[in-house]
């Protein structure tokens, strides 16, 4: 198991460097990683979302236990539940392996903030949809955007910030 984890987190990592040349003079590497992993997982997530709201949730409300989800909200719980452990994943290992910090203090770290975007994300899909009216999933798609700009802010100065 272990030589499949340096496997792909190797495979990722020179994927991601072998692309990175052009933008050298630009951004910095650690900047590069997040957006490109941080840009898969998004793509993932946007994937997992649309097909769950299309056809999973097949844009009906959905009941469980005494409570109904919209089906925006119904399918960003279920993207969440694939995207967020290959995001601590890439985070993890491929983006932040140099923070001296223990995984678990990562993923407490990390729940932090993923707590915080589930929040931002269910507030600006409702206002984006409910209120605006528009479509879920260019709903989704600026959410995400939003999101991300906290989200790489508050990892990178505070959650996986590097250990002197």
């Amino acid at each position: 198991m272990k030589q499949a984890h340096h496997f792909l987190r190797n495979l990722i990592l020179s994927i991601i460097d072998f692309f990175y040349s052009p933008f050298k003079k630009i951004i910095p590497l650690k900047t590069f990683r997040y957006a490109a992993a941080g840009g898969a997982n998004t793509v993932f997530d946007i994937v997992i979302f649309s097909f769950a709201y299309n056809f999973v949730f097949k844009k009906h409300n959905f009941e469980i236990f005494n409570f109904t989800l919209s089906p925006h909200i119904a399918a960003m719980a279920f993207a969440f539940c694939f995207s967020q452990p290959t995001g601590f994943y890439l985070n993890r290992y491929v983006v932040f392996q140099d923070t001296g910090l223990n995984r678990r203090s990562q993923l407490i770290r990390y729940l932090i903030v993923v707590f915080i975007c589930i929040i931002f994300n269910y507030l600006l899909l409702k206002v984006f949809v409910d209120y605006f009216g528009w479509y879920p999933t260019p709903a989704k798609i600026a959410t995400t955007f939003l999101v991300i700009i906290f989200s790489y802010s508050s990892q990178t100065y505070f959650f996986f910030k590097t250990k002197k």
